[in-house]
């Protein structure tokens, strides 16, 4: 084997040596130190050729020995021999040596071997990551002697693991040296602090040595960037990357591949982006650690592509993506609403062997659930489950949220009832919140109230959202009295009822028999004046032309964007109810004016036809109603009719009802004898010709004029 030789010199040049340097002697000099046992010296080497005899290089062996003397005999402030400065550059070359191990001189040689040279000073540094003191650490310390070489001091500062006996080392160092490069054990000292995430005492040190004039150099500005990186301070990194310029420093691949990851986590995406943009012109090699942060920046402004994009250059490079990668990835195709891809990523990762934990699992359960993909939500929950996995109520709580939004209540019941008998995962306001949702919903009054005591009897108040459900539960039961106990309720717990709590009391007075209007309209005033004006407005026979109008649409003005559609359409419903269309109309025209209503009409050279999708029953038969009154009008005015007339309507269904606005639709065509029929090839679609249309048209009018 070949031994990197070091000569005595080095190691013990302040102690008296003889001028024949005897095993004795050695292991007499070793034992005397504290931090460096007898052990280390008799640790086996490995022999590459157990043949190989030693006699072969004797003289070589004489000639390092002759020159490990010369060094003793040396003074202090003589120079040293290159072999000597720099011993770790030319050790290989000038002393190795091949020893049989069998000869008595191979433990001898050990001794002398850089190996053992280099296991000693990392049992110092051990040593000194124990002391209690400053004085522990000049005591300890002083075995290097009182001028000890800079390449050994920095094994021994780069080996420590204590934080703070670190920094005291390197102060015990720097008053014992004649430093000529005094940033490398700056270095050294920072990446301990560094390994230990002590990110104060790191920035407090960089500006110690700036202070002190030793100037810092690549390895330190990428040692105090990766320090604030790894202590979750981006914009600590950010603002020590940008003084590099300040010191002379150009930032290596290595630094800017970081630095994209630091201003992504900073917030400045223009320039993480930037960066990325020179990385791939370059081709740096991108960590996985800086890959997510670009996912994930992608994802947070929306450039869900981009976040792809990342990915598959990944996969181009070669590039193995972890758990991280996925997660990361999975969480930005589902706030994306892309369940399709959720579903090809997941695969994937599943095809590589890599396992998901409890982040891909939630990634996956947020997505399918934003979703609204029940099936791959529940799926995920039983894998989970299966995988002795406990979920978080958080979880759990988005899985109940999915299943009130589309109507599972038989799943939503399970979910909950193991939630109770979980010990880490228990029912929380939210988790009783969406079962009340969810049986209010779909009309089970019973179990909706069973589900609102047993929340009370574990401490949880009802919140404005739980009685919001209520109301409108109570609503659908035509239970009156009890919407107004509960929007009493609502008072004396001291909630202020928003814009979607009046939307739902709304909606209950559009299924609330004419003759009990009255106590719901009190508390429409109660919870919203300016509603209430209009519903009094509304409700009242005898109004002034053009008032409701006005009023309405100074209603529309002051209430947010999200709830004007649900208001037009609860108050056209509402003068459907009562029968007064006339009002109903002037109402939809106002929503078509201020566009709450948008592309409700639509006309081309081969079709004519009216979009109702987004309005609710009474706000589409209004529509219709004015439609088929400016198709008449069209044709009194010589207008010519297209080819094709259709109504759209949408084929789906409500969540909690068999029953959707086509199948309403295509019963009141059939009572007004209209010739509509539901397209077999256009789900949704109800057409005519326009010999048909024109020729029902015409017969209408006919009847009307019969019967004025």
């Amino acid at each position: 084997m070949a031994l990197n030789f070091f000569s005595p010199s080095q190691s013990f040049h302040d102690l008296p040596l003889s001028k024949s340097i005897s095993r004795s002697s050695i292991l007499q000099i070793s034992s005397s130190f504290q931090p460096w046992s007898s052990e280390v010296f008799h640790t086996p080497l490995k022999f590459v050729s157990p043949k190989v005899t030693f006699t072969l290089h004797a003289q070589n062996l004489l000639k390092t020995q002759s020159s490990s003397q010369e060094s003793l005999n040396r003074s202090p402030d003589s120079p040293r021999p290159q072999s000597v400065q720099n011993p770790g550059r030319h050790a290989s070359s000038r002393n190795s040596v091949w020893v049989n191990p069998n000869s008595p001189h191979a433990s001898r040689l050990r001794l002398l071997s850089a190996e053992a040279r280099h296991s000693s000073l990392v049992k110092l540094s051990e040593s000194l990551n124990a002391c209690k003191s400053t004085e522990d650490i000049s005591r300890v310390a002083c075995v290097l002697g009182e001028n000890p070489l800079e390449h050994d001091v920095v094994i021994v500062l780069n080996n420590m693991e204590n934080p703070e006996n670190a920094i005291l080392a390197l102060r015990h160092f720097q008053n014992s040296l004649s430093l000529r490069r005094e940033t490398i054990l700056y270095n050294v000292t920072l990446k301990v602090l560094k390994k230990s995430r002590k990110w104060d005492r790191a920035e407090s040190l960089l500006g110690e040595m700036i202070e002190r004039g030793v100037k810092p150099d690549n390895v330190t500005f990428s040692t105090i960037i990766s320090c604030a990186r790894l202590c979750s301070l981006p914009n600590k990194a950010v603002e020590w990357f940008e003084k590099m310029p300040e010191f002379g420093c150009l930032p290596d691949d290595i630094t800017y591949s970081a630095m994209i990851d630091a201003y992504g986590r900073a917030g400045n995406v223009d320039m993480a982006l930037s960066l990325y943009d020179k990385a791939r012109k370059e081709r740096w090699r991108l960590d996985l650690v800086t890959c997510s942060t670009l996912i994930r920046v992608y994802g947070s402004s929306g450039n869900f592509d981009g976040a792809l994009n990342v990915y598959q250059e990944m996969k181009a490079l070669g590039v193995k993506p972890n758990v991280v990668i996925y997660n990361t990835l999975l969480d930005a195709m589902g706030r994306a609403g892309r369940p399709w891809q959720v579903k090809t990523i997941y695969k994937e990762m599943n095809d590589h062997g890599i396992l998901p934990n409890r982040n891909t699992y939630a990634a996956l359960l947020r997505g399918y659930g934003r979703a609204r993909y029940p099936d791959d939500a529940l799926s995920v929950y039983r894998e989970m489950k299966e995988r002795g996995m406990e979920l978080t109520v958080v979880l759990c709580n988005t899985l109940l949220v999915m299943c009130a939004q589309i109507g599972y209540v038989d799943e939503a019941v399970q979910i909950f009832e193991e939630m109770e008998k979980s010990e880490n995962c228990r029912p929380d306001s939210w988790s009783f919140s969406s079962l009340v949702t969810i049986f209010s919903c779909s009309g089970q009054v019973v179990e909706a109230e069973k589900a609102l005591n047993k929340m009370l009897e574990s401490g949880f108040e009802p919140n404005l959202y739980i009685l919001t459900s209520l109301i409108q539960c109570y609503g659908k039961a035509k239970r009156t009295d009890d919407v107004v106990r509960t929007f009493n309720w609502l008072l004396e717990l001291g909630i202020t009822p928003d814009d979607r709590f009046c939307g739902c009391l709304l909606n209950v007075m559009t299924q609330t028999p004419k003759e009990e209007l009255g106590k719901l309209v009190s508390c429409v005033e109660r919870a919203k004046p300016d509603l209430g004006s209009v519903v009094k407005q509304l409700v009242n026979e005898e109004s002034e032309a053009g008032l409701l109008k006005k009023m309405t649409k100074e209603l529309l003005g002051n209430i947010s964007q999200e709830v004007k559609k649900a208001y037009c359409n609860c108050l056209i419903d509402l003068c459907v109810n009562l029968d007064v269309l006339e009002k109903a109309c002037e109402l939809l025209d106002l929503g078509l004016e201020l566009d709450i209503y948008n592309s409700v009409h639509s006309k081309s050279a081969t079709q004519w036809s009216l979009h109702l999708r987004s309005l609710s029953l009474g706000a589409a038969l209004t529509a219709l109603h004015v439609w088929i009154n400016d198709l008449s009008k069209s044709l009194e005015n010589g207008e010519e009719l297209p080819p094709l007339l259709g109504i759209h309507t949408g084929h789906g269904k409500h969540k909690y009802s068999e029953n959707g606005l086509a199948a309403v639709f295509e019963s009141h065509l059939k009572e007004l004898q209209a010739p509509f029929h539901e397209a077999p090839d256009k789900v949704g679609w109800f057409l005519t010709t326009k010999d048909a249309a024109k020729s029902w048209l015409e017969q209408r009018k006919t009847e009307e004029l019969a019967t004025a």
